[in-house]
């Protein structure tokens, strides 16, 4: 579904992404992980198009999208949701939810009806602005808004970071019905080892803007963990 060829990507005079290639299958559930700052989140900024590559290559769906606009790359099926939520804290959860379907479908309501049938603690605050929500609401809502593109890949950038256990185990339990049942590729940044082997099936950890080990999740040793994500 996705291939990234030897990309480089800079900020300013700054290599960043130094030479990944990674390949995702479809119906893949695939983790990134690594300490900070050593290019997560960038990666996951030149896949949907937010920052530019400096050379290599990306294909999606076997059609090259590395000069492809952000809104060309969502047409054709990349969905993204960010690492702190980015929710807009004055429109309400409703207002969100339709903001994330405008541009994608003709049914806005079906989408919306489907979509929040995975997030029941959405649906009683339709009404309410989206920054009086609890952190773990505001996730939901974030997923739920990047759903209502009907996307065939959903990037997610450090869902758990800042939600209490339960919820985490919720959105989990959510994303894994999605996956089966809207047929999705994912692809997630995250740094809570446990939550990243529940939901993935193949890991890439990177260092320095390179991949410096990658396999299945349950073959993840932790001479590995100490090496490359023990803090």
């Amino acid at each position: 579904m996705l291939k990234i060829s030897d990309i480089q990507v800079n900020y300013g005079k700054s290599k960043v992404i130094n030479g990944i290639s990674l390949e995702v299958k479809e119906g893949e559930k695939l983790a990134i992980m690594g300490r900070n700052g050593v290019g997560k989140t960038t990666l996951l900024k030149s896949v949907i198009g937010v920052l530019s590559i400096e050379s290599g290559n990306i294909t999606f769906l076997d059609t090259d999208i590395s000069k492809e606009m952000p809104h060309e790359r969502s047409r054709k099926g990349i969905a993204y949701v960010p690492q702190g939520r980015e929710i807009i804290p004055d429109l309400t959860v409703e207002e969100n939810l339709d903001l994330g379907g405008y541009a994608h479908t003709t049914d806005l309501e079906g989408q919306k009806e489907k979509v929040l049938e995975y997030f029941p603690a959405l649906q009683a605050h339709l009404k309410r602005k989206g920054g009086v929500l609890s952190g773990g609401q505001q996730q939901q809502l974030a997923i739920a808004r990047a759903l209502m593109s009907d996307p065939k890949l959903l990037l997610l950038d450090e869902p758990t970071e800042g939600i209490q256990p339960n919820i985490i185990a919720e959105i989990g339990t959510i994303l894994e019905r999605v996956r089966k049942e809207m047929n999705l590729t994912l692809i997630i940044v995250e740094q809570n080892l446990k939550f990243a082997k529940k939901i993935a099936d193949r890991y890439v950890i990177l260092q320095k803007g390179k991949v410096v080990s990658q396999g299945e999740i349950e073959k993840l040793s932790e001479s590995v963990i100490n090496q490359y994500l023990a803090v």
